[in-house]
């Protein structure tokens, strides 16, 4: 369906992709792998037309529906959410339209027996099936039930979508792009900014959803539930492998065992023969023995064993200067926006060295107060201070929106950078893998998580007392978060962090704030600690279990309206797209009859009237019957 031909992709001197060759069959369900920046959310981009390859080719129908959700992306204002997500049956109305266009054509001719003819009445087969499965039930339910999936409130649905945070406009792209119903889903890092319940509700959407897929995501067990093929990219070349994740992992490490024995193996044999050779090369006796053995090296097949990406990240972030013992003291906080209040009656106090996670609900306001105690947003009420010489330094999850993308890697740096500090950008920057020619990357080209890592190394620039991170890991491989948890475990300063991410703050932090129904509350300890006391695996758990209620009796009737309003919207479809057909099934007839007349009229001795006469009354018969059912159907 989908084919990738020796595609090259060169950023100036540097090779991101070199020939990889790979293809996308209809039930493939692929996890695209690899370490960050090696070049997955480039294939996406390759695939759906959005970026060019040096060389190579990409060939994949024309009429191929793709649906494709980036990492960053734009988000719209203006609209509600449930307008928002109506706007993805745009195209079923362009459907509708160019039905009725084919219907007219079709009225207006009488050639029924033509190629062209016979191709009008497929290509409306087509575009009625297509509508068909799209509109199962009426848009709109399908709209609602698929923003409930991914977590809005049925009383969420008619707030603006400039409302709601960057994580939830994700969400509402993702629900028009589903809606659409692709026949290839590329989805880039989707379950970033999903709580449980809508991970859980978007594995079974994709396990159910007849489509190909390819996805990229750093989630084992997300891979392991919705792919059945694994596509690992690696130092511009990838390694295709028929099984999800964790049996890649294993396939991956037996092949790696293999060759290095069988490349030891050869070696081994290859330093025989050559001491052989060495040891014999001027007997005369020999010769025949050393001329056969140089001629077998010469045409041996050399064993090489795949290049592994190790490079690892070596954060250390500088000494804090000392603050004063309250970092942070936030008295009867009342917060919020113009258009709600997120949390009331707030009693929070962070002392210098603390490690602190803020945990809970997405949108139940860790990002805002991030932002209060960084002095973006004020308070409706009560008191948020900070301690005495405190320096923060700010990690937004928005990392795209507050890097230049204009610049490059290095400009990001050197641009903000002062004093001696200046010397040791290309030491800062190799701490975070950009080597070499990484360093005149522009940020415009870099891929989620080397935008994650150049937001880490603005934090080293400058010694602060308080690192304030909101979802630092969210782009961020698996062995990048551990030496990040390590790096942030032997800081001196205080820690605020916002994450959903068990093991990352396992071990790192010692006290949580859990933010939930508008309420602020405090947990001393470990995240196992609150975790056993709560009966919960992991934190992302927190949002089913104390999600707010489901819809009330109100929207049950509201659903079953639409349910009414869905059968007799597919009734009358399924009426035109028959009245249709018979038409054109009477007008092959008719046309067929008048042939048979005209021969009749006049007949040749080698026409068989008896046999034309069967088949004219075999005519008449279905086509008074097919006309009597057109009659009773336009009534």
């Amino acid at each position: 369906m989908i084919s990738i031909e020796d595609v090259t992709v060169a950023y100036g001197g540097f090779v991101l992709l070199d020939k990889i060759n790979f293809h996308i069959s209809e039930s493939d369900k692929i996890g695209l792998v690899g370490k960050n920046g090696a070049g997955k959310s480039t294939i996406l981009k390759l695939i759906c037309g959005l970026q060019n390859p040096t060389s190579g080719r990409i060939d994949r129908p024309k009429e191929l529906s793709v649906g494709y959700l980036p990492q960053i992306m734009e988000h719209h204002r203006g609209r509600t959410v449930l307008e928002e997500a109506m706007t993805a049956f745009e195209s079923s109305a362009e459907i509708e339209r160019e039905i009725g266009a084919v219907t007219r054509e079709l009225e207006t001719r009488t050639d029924y027996e033509s190629d062209s003819y016979a191709s009008l009445i497929e290509h409306l087969t087509a575009l009625n099936d297509r509508l068909e499965m799209s509109h199962s039930e009426p848009p709109e339910v399908q709209a609602r039930r698929t923003l409930l999936g991914l977590g809005f409130l049925d009383a969420e649905l008619d707030r603006l979508t400039e409302t709601f945070s960057q994580g939830w406009n994700m969400r509402i792209e993702l629900a028009k792009i589903l809606l659409r119903q692709p026949e290839v889903l590329l989805l880039d890092e989707p379950t970033n900014h999903l709580d449980i319940e809508s991970i859980e509700w978007l594995e079974d959407y994709l396990k159910g959803r007849r489509c190909s897929l390819l996805l990229v995501s750093h989630d084992r067990r997300f891979l392991d539930t919705v792919t059945n093929r694994t596509v690992e990219v690696m130092l511009g070349h990838v390694h295709d492998y028929k099984v999800p994740y964790s049996k890649y992992l294993e396939l991956r490490a037996e092949r790696l065992q293999q060759q290095v024995a069988a490349y030891e193996n050869q070696q081994r044999m290859i330093q025989k023969t050559e001491e052989f050779i060495q040891a014999f090369r001027y007997k005369p006796t020999k010769s025949n023995q050393v001329q056969s053995r140089i001629k077998a090296l010469e045409k041996l097949d050399r064993i090489e064993i795949d290049e592994t990406d190790n490079a690892r990240l070596t954060v250390k972030f500088p000494p804090a200067p000392r603050s004063g013992d309250v970092v942070f003291k936030g008295t009867d906080l009342t917060v919020g926006y113009p258009q709600k209040v997120v949390f009331r009656n707030a009693e929070i106090e962070i002392k210098r060295g603390e490690k602190v996670a803020l945990i809970g609900r997405n949108g139940e306001g860790k990002t805002t107060l991030m932002r209060v105690i960084t002095g973006e947003l004020e308070p409706f009420s009560g008191e948020a201070r900070l301690g005495h010489n405190v320096q923060i330094g700010y990690y937004a999850q928005n990392q795209e929106d507050i890097l230049d993308k204009n610049e490059t890697v290095f400009s990001t740096l050197d641009r903000i950078a002062v004093g001696d500090i200046r010397t040791r950008l290309r030491d800062i920057l190799a701490q975070f893998l950009f080597r070499g020619e990484d360093i005149d990357k522009r940020v415009s080209v870099l891929s989620g998580g080397e935008r994650a890592r150049l937001g880490m190394a603005k934090l080293m620039l400058q010694s602060y007392n308080l690192l304030a991170l909101d979802e630092p890991t969210n782009h961020m491989d698996i062995k990048s978060k551990e030496i990040l948890k390590q790096a942030l475990k032997a800081y001196d300063g205080t820690l605020i962090v916002v994450s959903h991410d068990r093991d990352f703050l396992d071990g790192l932090v010692d006290k949580m704030y859990e933010f939930r129904d508008g309420r602020v509350q405090e947990h001393l300890g470990t995240v196992s600690d609150f975790l056993a006391r709560r009966k919960l695996e992991t934190l992302r758990e927190l949002e089913r279990k104390f999600s707010p209620e489901a819809p009330k009796k109100a929207d049950t009737q509201k659903q079953t309206a639409f349910e009414e309003r869905k059968q007799e919207s597919r009734m009358d479809r399924k009426k035109k797209n028959r009245i249709s057909y018979l038409e054109c099934e009477i007008g092959k007839l008719e046309q067929k009859m008048k042939e048979i007349e005209r021969i009749l009229a006049a007949p040749t001795e080698k026409d068989d009237i008896m046999d034309l006469t069967r088949s004219y009354l075999e005519f008449k018969r279905d086509l008074d019957a097919k006309t009597e059912e057109w009659g009773s159907l336009i009534e």
